[in-house]
């Protein structure tokens, strides 16, 4: 009898940087839930963002098929990654299994939650205020990464997610710096893209900035930059910005 072969790779640092840019950089993802009457799994299309810890988050109306079977049954799973041109399964994807927790409105966290989410998805303005629509954050449990063909991986929550001791000092900030980088910074964010990202030139804007980098969108395309090392404070991450857009702005110029 042949041994089974386990197809399986170690969990290595690139992979956990791939499962962190899919899910950073994802935009919409399918959702499998189970119809509250029948049972049965089914899977529809939503939008997604996440938490500052890199948690899924999604908006979803009533009138949505999931909707109703994340009330009755939390359990869900959530496939992300862009099949792009070609051969579908030649593209990174990972699926997350998850369980969903209803965010209360009026909460800190739902202000949270939405800020991130609206800065990630601008389009959901027009919705996201309307009563029969509600956040849910997905807890993530089991994680399955494919990079690709031969490039498969299981990861713990642990493994993907920003778990900084500092999450919720850099929550409290990251608003007021997104902003402010936006508005005052707009320099600074076309150096990020071109020389970290290695982007065209564009009107990136910055959307979200965690303790492991942040993340920047240019109407459809969105690119997710790296520290070099995950951010210790409020203060850190205004001059490790700083620091970055002067690394950026120096080798760019001796380029011309």
């Amino acid at each position: 009898m042949s041994e089974t072969r386990d197809v399986l790779r170690e969990i290595d640092d690139s992979a956990i940087r791939l499962a962190r840019t899919l899910m950073r950089t994802a935009r919409h993802g399918v959702i499998a839930t189970l119809d509250p009457q029948s049972g049965a799994p089914v899977a529809t299309r939503v939008g997604v963002s996440t938490d500052h810890d890199g948690a899924p988050v999604i908006l979803v109306s009533a009138l949505a098929a999931h909707t109703p079977a994340l009330i009755a049954d939390p359990r869900c799973s959530l496939l992300i990654g862009d099949p792009g041109k070609g051969d579908p399964l030649a593209h990174p994807r990972m699926t997350i299994t998850a369980k969903a927790r209803d965010i209360a409105r009026g909460s800190p966290e739902h202000a949270r939650i939405e800020w991130r989410y609206l800065s990630h998805l601008p389009k959901a303005k027009l919705y996201a205020g309307l009563g029969d629509f509600r956040f849910f954050r997905l807890e993530p449990n089991d994680t399955k990464l494919n990079g690709g063909f031969g490039r498969a991986y299981r990861l713990n929550p642990s493994d993907w997610l920003s778990l900084s001791p500092a999450n919720d000092e850099l929550a409290a900030a990251e608003k007021a710096a997104v902003d402010h980088m936006n508005e005052d910074h707009a320099d600074a964010i076309g150096l990020y893209a071109r020389y970290f990202a290695k982007a065209p030139e564009g009107k990136w804007r910055m959307t979200g900035i965690d303790a492991d980098g942040f993340d920047l969108a240019d109407g459809d395309d969105v690119l997710r930059i790296f520290f070099n090392e995950p951010l210790t404070s409020a203060k850190d991450m205004h001059m490790t910005l700083v620091r970055m857009a002067g690394e950026a702005r120096e080798v760019l110029a001796g380029q011309l």
